[in-house]
């Protein structure tokens, strides 16, 4: 079980103190009980547990019933989110826990908590173990380890039995720190260098341990409780409370990025949009930050092992600072491939956030086809202004609203949005914006945990765009942007295009607490046509390959999401039934991306990533690694010159040329997300949109509220 929980890394600088441990040749021997302090419950925990509990039974949209079945949910929680790779605890811990599996549901009740903190202490027993246990390994038995045996570290035991004895736990251990040896090696650190390393990693890992207080537990099980009911419900202890308020009020200074944490490894999560992450276009999703540097030659500080609100601490900053991250890239063959990416601190301002709009030209035969494209990064809306009463306050549907005036003014003959990436935003916008394309009806039905069922509608019957309309999503369009897709599909006003989007489809509230926050998914969106956009998102009508890791991205890989369901439809018009069109658009579609290059080399890296990622084991033989590499660096190569060859391009003779051509091109001032003419996906969703325009549509349309025109091809 993967437990992510997002931190946004938008936030003002504060200051962070971090102990630099220098190595000797004879570091200080290490001794657990200076590591180890019991830890127990504190009397705030008993009040804010029943509080908690309060709020969950009577607020939370599923209601639930706290009862041994949920006991053992929370049991298991509780130990996935301590030890999700099975390699701390033993099973002979597991079966003195299984006592617990029946009673967490009446602890909770009565706030007694004290079992919680006895598996807690284990665990951190285990941990001090482990660390000492490779440090010592890693500075005293370096120089004698091979790697020429044919053995495998595991890097997924999440469904693996528990180890049986200590010779087991300290066997995975032992394969644990060569991984780590082997990936600083073939990363050609001399063996000193590796020894330092590691060392300083381990020896910090075993401090920050130590810092651990009753507070970091009792958060950690309340997480492990709210999440049993779906992954968005999270509690916020005091300290994690100011940073989340930091957050909401938009005081959006950092790198703009949201990081999550799994197994050893904080990864990003997603980007903020317009943030100095995404448009330095480096760092992506799924990433896994590894080492931090302040300025353009500050240490880079080894952060594997860290715990995220340090690692969240750590990234943060003045504004026009320069952070450099280490990092991991989404797309390695694995975890010897790293890359430093240079990001300069900002506050992601509103206007650079704000719909934009270009016009690409298509050609059909003697023909050309001017495409409006509006690209949305967020659905966002000034609330400031709006409280002020001003008239002037930004918003997305104002800003579309005159895109839209100023591209029928170009005379474009049909419009692309382009929704990609967008994580979603303002529901009122969402709504407002479905507005501009449909006369009136409702967007968005909202369900509440009280089966109250409260409908969004559009009362403005004026269109400001009725001619074709296309909308493309990825796997990172959520929430609001799901709701503007699914209302555009469900009234048949445009074609959706791309790939099955996030599935966030569910609302959640703030509740203060007298001790932190607790944040509940109180509400589930439907589609106006009864199906929820929870867990399945939307499916397109015509779908492209993705390079997003599907087991890692999307709300169906989440533990404990909720499910998809629907409810009753509401009556609403549809203006055009695509479903006659979509096998014959599909099919011209194919057939063109067949002999496209860049569709050709998507498809390519789509097979590529996920054969990578489908290996759980790496081989701690160094020959066979330094194989498995270069077998894995040779497909992606092929797969570049192949693309460049196929644009006239000069061939690159080895993949380190790919990492230098990009570098050029970010010194030369060249954008590293392709707009426009240079962006395949935007080219070919316009000429899918052209391919639609281009069909015939019946002069007689039905009236408001009956049967959709049926389309046919052009002879």
């Amino acid at each position: 079980m993967k437990k992510i929980i997002a931190v946004p890394i938008i936030f003002a600088c504060f200051s962070l103190l971090f102990a630099t441990l220098p190595l000797s040749s004879a570091p200080e021997p290490l001794v657990a009980e200076k590591y180890l302090a019991p830890l127990s419950p504190m009397k705030i925990h008993q009040r804010a547990d029943k509080e908690i509990l309060k709020y969950v039974r009577n607020a939370h949209y599923l209601k639930p019933s706290i009862d041994n079945d949920l006991s053992t949910k929370i049991l298991d929680n509780f130990l996935s989110e301590l030890d999700s790779q099975r390699s701390f605890f033993l099973a002979s811990d597991i079966r003195e826990f299984e006592p617990y599996r029946f009673r967490l549901d009446d602890l909770l009740k009565s706030g007694e908590l004290r079992p919680v903190f006895t598996i807690y202490n284990r665990y951190q027993q285990r941990l001090v173990e482990r660390l000492i246990f490779m440090a010592d390994m890693v500075e005293s038995e370096i120089e004698n380890l091979t790697f020429d045996e044919d053995e495998f570290f595991d890097t997924d035991r999440k469904d693996d039995p528990w180890p049986k004895n200590r010779a087991e736990l300290q066997d995975l251990w032992r394969k644990g720190v060569k991984s780590d040896i082997l990936a600083l090696l073939l990363d050609d650190k001399p063996i000193e260098e590796v020894r330092e390393t590691l060392s300083k990693r381990y020896r910090s890992q075993l401090n920050r341990a130590a810092q651990t207080k009753s507070e970091d537990v009792f958060q950690m099980f309340m997480n492990a409780f709210a999440q049993t009911f779906d992954p968005h419900s999270q509690y916020f202890s005091p300290r994690q409370s100011e940073n989340f308020s930091i957050d909401m009020s938009l005081s959006l200074e950092g790198i703009g990025a949201m990081l999550g944490v799994e197994n050893d490894f904080v990864k990003v999560v997603r980007l903020i949009p317009a943030g100095p992450a995404d448009k330095a276009g480096e760092l992506k999703p799924d990433d896994r930050v590894v080492g931090v540097g302040q300025g353009m030659d500050g240490e880079m500080v080894d952060v594997v092992g860290w715990r995220l609100d340090d690692v969240v601490a750590l990234i943060r900053g003045p504004k026009e600072t320069t952070v450099r991250l280490k990092v991991i890239p989404a797309d390695a063959a694995d975890d010897t491939r790293t890359r430093i990416i240079s990001i300069v601190r900002n506050t992601v301002k509103l206007e650079e956030q704000a719909a934009h709009k270009e016009i690409v030209t298509v050609e059909e035969g003697e023909s050309e086809y001017r495409i409006g494209i509006i690209t949305i990064p967020t659905f966002y809306l000034d609330f400031d202004a709006v409280n002020a009463g001003r008239d002037d306050f930004r918003s997305t549907t104002r800003d579309v609203k005159r895109l839209l005036a100023e591209l029928k003014e170009a005379q474009v003959q049909g419009i692309v949005i382009d929704l990609r990436d967008n994580g979603g935003g303002s529901l009122q916008e969402a709504s407002t914006l479905t507005g501009l394309f449909i006369e009136r009806g409702p967007i968005v039905q909202i369900r509440y945990a009280n089966d109250k069922v409260e409908k969004l509608y559009d009362s403005d019957p004026r269109i400001f765009w009725d001619g074709p309309l296309a909308v493309v999503v990825n796997r990172l369009s959520a929430s609001a942007s799901e709701i503007f897709a699914g209302a555009v599909q469900d009234y048949g006003r445009g074609l959706i295009i791309g790939e099955d989007t996030f599935g966030k489809g569910t609302v959640q509230s703030l509740i203060s607490l007298n001790h932190g926050q607790l944040k509940l998914t109180s509400a589930k969106f439907y589609r106006i046509s009864g199906a929820s956009t929870q867990h399945r998102g939307i499916t397109p009508d015509i779908v492209y390959p993705s390079l997003y890791d599907r087991k890692k991205i999307g709300e169906d890989c989440l533990e404990s999401a909720l499910p998809w369901d629907t409810i009753t439809g509401t009556s609403h018009r549809q203006y055009k039934n695509f479903a006659p069109l979509i096998p014959l658009l599909n099919d011209m579609h194919i057939n063109r991306m067949e002999a496209d290059p860049d569709y050709l080399y998507l498809q390519g890296m789509t097979e590529h990533l996920a054969q990578v990622r489908s290996k759980t084991e790496v081989s701690l033989n160094r020959a066979v690694r330094v194989q498995d590499q270069k077998q894995v660096r040779q497909k992606r190569l092929e797969l570049e010159n192949r693309l460049r060859d196929a644009k006239g391009k000069p061939l690159l003779e080895d993949l380190e040329a790919i990492i230098k051509d990009e570098e050029k091109k970010e010194l030369q001032g060249e954008p590293r997300k392709s707009k426009g003419p240079d962006d395949p996906v935007l080219m070919e969703s316009a000429r899918i949109l052209t391919d639609f325009m281009r069909m015939q549509v019946p002069a007689d349309s039905p009236p408001k509220g009956m049967a959709v025109n049926q389309l046919k091809a052009a002879p």
